[in-house]
């Protein structure tokens, strides 16, 4: 049986010090608590909104080494990515699998340039490649690829890397966490630091559901906050100086019609300098992503009036089909947690910063989502001597991660067992989503889904496929999570109307 939120906080409670405690329910914090659990230590996570509320649910999708990075001569970073690439479509083939790519070509130079880079990519890859690079004829090109702009279209460059559903990876990651005997704990945001002797030992946390403080004290504590990271080092020094420079990125989802193909689309040349993908995704299309410097960080940012154009104007130019607003199913904003460089953020490096303070509190900061459990991996060795631990070898290189539709199944409320045959036959919350009432009930008793919200922006992906779809399975979804987790009435209204002010976010004006 799946421990619930309870079961974690009787244990917190219970534990007078853990090995570690890991701050941030993202990629890099799960991956990190997994890593830490897995090698025997007694291992906390505190997130302080649900896991994977910021920038790990709001990717383009994708597993990669990075082109762009090759093109900024970073081999080192792109040689790491492609390593860690490898690995996860071995460690999670049940979410990560191989996408093909185009790089459409409409001058002479296109071919050759673009092919000599994908060449290249090839070979970083080494063994852990997953095709070859190929040259497509201009009828080759349209036929793999029907939506694509025909006029000037002399052919195209084909290269493979990888694709996933972000939130599906990091209940995958959750899970695992939990079967190593690690605890989680959402909705608990950390207030404060504890110090002892001139060192981090602890944190003081909220429980938001309750609002009961508990002091949690542990050998080392890791920062793993992301795009927050300043907020936590700021708790162990008021005056030290911020780290972190977010940058927005956004993307639109349309109908598959517009490119109709189950192959990807890389745009190399855009306005200002950045790769632009049109990705399939749950019977959709992803595009994006967008690069805008941010002074605010917020949890949930929303889309620029200039950000949406910025897309549109480059899908128009490469859909044979050109999107106008009223295609646009959702529009997602996520910030890139990125450490400062230089004032011109598409040029700073994704590889990830590992600092530790003078009082011991050690933080992992930016990367990516391809490289989540190389950073936790580096983290936990830093812990260990930090904390003066006896070094102990890291397990997730080569570890198999729980696949969520496989996990024991248990009797819920509704009576009803969770098992794929059963989610068959499950009615669908809404005509226009293929998630049914199942996934929601498996949502709250499995992956610790606590809101609205969770259930439908973050354990299925409604909220990014259809957002008006959304709001109005949001009433049935609630009902469904009222009877899980015994909701009043007045609770599960305003589960419904806290959804739809999020959802509001997700929503373009349509003024075409």
């Amino acid at each position: 049986m799946i421990p619930n939120r309870e079961a974690f906080l009787r244990k917190a409670a219970s534990i007078e010090r853990w090995d570690i405690i890991v701050i941030g329910g993202g990629a890099t914090g799960l991956g990190t608590a997994l890593d830490a659990a897995s090698r025997g230590y007694s291992t906390l996570l505190l997130e302080s909104h649900d896991f994977g509320k910021g920038t790990s649910s709001k990717s383009t999708k994708l597993i990669h080494g990075g082109v762009r990075y090759l093109r900024q001569g970073n081999v080192k970073m792109v040689m790491k990515a492609l390593r860690e690439r490898g690995r996860l479509l071995k460690n999670a083939p049940h979410v990560v699998h191989p996408l093909q790519f185009v790089v459409p070509c409409y001058r002479w130079w296109h071919k050759p340039w673009y092919g000599i880079g994908m060449k290249v990519y090839d070979a970083l890859a080494r063994s852990l490649g997953i095709g070859p690079s190929t040259f497509l004829d201009r009828e080759e090109t349209l036929k793999l690829v029907p939506g694509l702009h025909p006029e000037g279209l002399r052919g195209a460059v084909t290269y493979w890397d990888g694709q996933f559903d972000d939130t599906r990876l990091l209940v995958s990651l959750a899970q695992t966490a939990v079967h190593e005997r690690a605890s989680l704990l959402n909705y608990f945001p950390v207030t404060g630091l504890i110090e002892s002797n001139g060192r981090i030992t602890g944190v003081e946390a909220e429980d938001s559901e309750t609002g009961t403080a508990y002091a949690f004290h542990a050998r080392v504590v890791i920062n793993a906050t992301g795009i927050f990271t300043d907020s936590i080092r700021k708790m162990d020094d008021a005056g030290v100086k911020p780290m972190m420079q977010a940058a927005q990125g956004i993307h639109i989802v349309l109908n598959d019609s517009f490119l109709s193909t189950d192959t990807a689309l890389m745009v190399p040349d855009t306005d200002d300098g950045r790769v632009v993908f049109g990705v399939p995704w749950h019977g959709k299309v992803l595009f994006g992503t967008t690069d805008t410097p941010l002074e605010q960080i917020e949890n949930e940012p929303m889309a620029r009036e200039s950000e949406i154009d910025y897309l549109l104007e480059h899908a128009s130019r490469y859909f044979s089909q050109a999107p106008k607003r009223s295609d646009i199913l959702s529009v997602y904003a996520g910030l890139r947690p990125l450490v400062k460089a230089n004032k011109e953020t598409k040029s700073i490096s994704r590889d990830h910063t590992l600092i530790v303070s003078k009082r011991n509190l050690v933080t992992i900061t930016g990367g990516k989502w391809t490289t989540y459990r190389q950073m936790a991996e580096d983290a936990v060795n830093r812990a260990e001597k930090t904390a003066k631990m006896v070094k102990r070898v890291c397990l997730t290189r080569n570890m198999l991660l729980q696949d969520p539709h496989k996990f024991e199944a248990e009797e819920t409320k509704a009576d009803i067992k969770l098992s794929d045959s059963n989610r068959v036959e499950s009615p669908l919350i809404h005509p226009e989503l293929l998630y049914t009432e199942f996934d929601i009930r498996r949502a709250v008793s499995h992956e610790w889904a606590r809101t609205v919200e969770d259930v439908l922006a973050r354990r299925t992906r409604c909220l990014f496929l259809n957002a008006e779809a959304a709001v109005q399975a949001a009433i049935r979804t609630a009902e469904i999570m009222g009877e899980e987790l015994d909701w009043t009435p007045e609770r599960r209204n305003l589960e419904v109307s806290r959804f739809a002010e999020t959802a509001k976010k997700y929503k373009v004006d349509v003024n075409d």
